[in-house]
């Protein structure tokens, strides 16, 4: 046999030996919360890859081939079982303060920064003096958030009771309910608000905004102890993102501060966070 013959029948066993070897696998799919939480996330039912979370999860995956992120639709209230089932393994854009103290998990810290701001209609005579009691003024508020000035008790009927609430599905509403006078103050959070000022400037002068933040929250991921990736692999990931710049490029434009050094630490959590 001629050496020609040779090397292309040895090139050919090495290409049976690949296929057929179990050393090649897929990647594995890291199934990601999407739950409703504009800018991150707009209608996960329709679109789980709408919003921030969307460009987040093609950046985790254009950066490393061993995984792939998948979002999966889930609700506010749904996606505590949803996590502890494995139906989810990452929860993300997440706070350590809203429900998850007892939940087992990786609490990882996304180095992302993010604050609630109350709202007001502008009017003749109306100052930050407004926001210093709430108490006797009709909130709009998203169902299934914590605010700060509730305590985090984010139950509907106690709201309604203690704040005169009225509990809506989205900022929008909360923002229509406000400039139509039929709620006093509704708390936006900052991302959202910036986007929809850049959208509409003509609000700047129809809205009075908080100088005070009624919470300023650092983003976390929660990780399921059976999740296919491990803490460690998830940040060594996000900090290429970091120092890459993709982090910056995607959340600065929304006002949504970044750290400039490595996420946080990760810690397990099982009986309390």
């Amino acid at each position: 046999m001629d050496r020609r013959r040779q090397g292309l029948l040895g090139a050919s066993l090495m290409l049976l030996v690949a296929l057929s070897s179990p050393a090649v696998e897929a990647a594995e799919d890291v199934l990601v919360a999407a739950v409703h939480f504009p800018p991150y996330v707009v209608k996960p039912e329709s679109d789980p890859n709408s919003g921030l979370l969307g460009e987040l999860v093609g950046a985790l995956n254009e950066v490393q081939s061993e995984h792939r992120f998948v979002p999966r639709a889930t609700s506010l209230n749904r996606r505590f079982d949803d996590f502890l089932q494995g139906r989810i393994h990452l929860a993300i854009f997440e706070n350590p303060d809203w429900n998850w103290q007892g939940v087992p998990g990786t609490r990882i810290d996304l180095g992302l920064e993010d604050a609630e701001v109350l709202v007001a209609r502008a009017e003749p005579g109306r100052d930050q003096h407004y926001f210093d009691r709430l108490m006797d003024k009709r909130m709009a508020l998203f169902n299934g958030y914590h605010y700060g000035f509730a305590g985090f008790n984010n139950d509907p009927k106690w709201l309604e009771k203690n704040f005169n609430a009225v509990l809506t599905y989205s900022h929008e509403s909360n923002l229509k309910l406000v400039l139509r006078g039929r709620a006093d103050i509704a708390p936006i959070t900052r991302s959202w608000l910036g986007a929809r000022l850049r959208e509409q400037p003509r609000l700047r002068e129809e809205l009075l905004v908080s100088d005070w933040e009624d919470q300023r929250y650092r983003h976390y991921a929660i990780l399921h102890p059976r999740a296919p990736i491990s803490a460690g692999e998830f940040r060594a990931i996000l900090q290429k993102l970091r120092q890459s710049g993709e982090l910056e490029r995607i959340f600065a434009p929304y006002g949504i501060e970044v750290s400039r050094t490595a996420a946080g630490s990760s810690a397990e959590a099982g009986g309390a966070d």
